[in-house]
């Protein structure tokens, strides 16, 4: 099968606060395969994060080449970055991020908006997606007006609404109690599934690891493969 997404020989360097440089990522290498979950663990502090919002064209490595389908970003202008982002990329982050002014239903219709879409289509989706991830009663609620996990849910809802082609999240579910945090990957697995969408997540949460067709372990800023088995809470 042909990669989604790649990343090869992927570098990350920083300036310190001492002005010293640190690598953060040294020659990553990674090829997710259409509708396969890569679950990535590792150590706080190793470059998680950093790897995801290299992968999701949020931030620009130091060196290295990443291409979703076949197309580099480096090739691409700014604009046409923030349209692959808003077209191709879904996000999902350990807090929410919903727009705190705009009902449940109004931000996962968001995305499309932007896109273009018709308010009716774009309406008819977003509540498709919302009665999916079990939020079908509570569409017209505003984030405040949500608990955390029904928040996060939502997100997911969003972060799936465009049919994209790879799903990248960042712990997910690390600010969820454990009930909630098992009802949102249960969701969270079934809409890839159904989507045939790739995920690429990062997680210190096991169980969740033990779900995925891999498991990687970013360590000394490169990427290994480990058991799954092996990932202990």
């Amino acid at each position: 099968m042909t990669a989604v997404l790649e990343a090869q020989g992927v570098r990350k360097v920083y300036r310190g606060g001492d002005l010293a440089l640190v690598e953060v990522l040294n020659h990553v290498d990674l090829s997710v395969l259409r509708g396969e979950v890569v679950a990535i663990v590792g150590s706080s502090g190793a470059g998680k994060s950093t790897l995801l919002h290299l992968l999701g064209a949020l931030d620009e490595p130091t060196g290295g080449d990443i291409r979703l389908n076949g197309v580099s970003y480096a090739s691409l202008s700014e604009s046409a970055r923030d349209g692959l982002r808003n077209r191709d990329i879904g996000f999902v982050f350990q807090f929410h991020h919903l727009l705190r002014e705009f009902t449940a239903l109004e931000n996962v219709m968001m995305p499309l908006l932007i896109a273009g879409w018709a308010d009716d289509r774009a309406r008819a989706r977003a509540e498709e997606l919302l009665a999916a991830v079990d939020l079908a009663g509570r569409m017209t609620h505003r984030p405040t007006q949500l608990s955390g996990g029904e928040q996060q849910r939502c997100a997911v809802a969003r972060a799936v609404v465009h049919d994209p082609k790879v799903l990248l999240a960042d712990e997910p579910s690390g600010n969820l109690d454990n009930y909630n945090s098992g009802r949102l990957n249960e969701l969270l697995f079934g809409l890839v599934r159904k989507l045939e969408t790739s995920l690429v997540v990062v997680t210190h949460n096991p169980l969740l690891a033990q779900r995925a067709d891999r498991t990687l372990l970013l360590q000394d800023g490169r990427l290994q493969p480990v058991d799954s088995a092996e990932v202990m809470p």
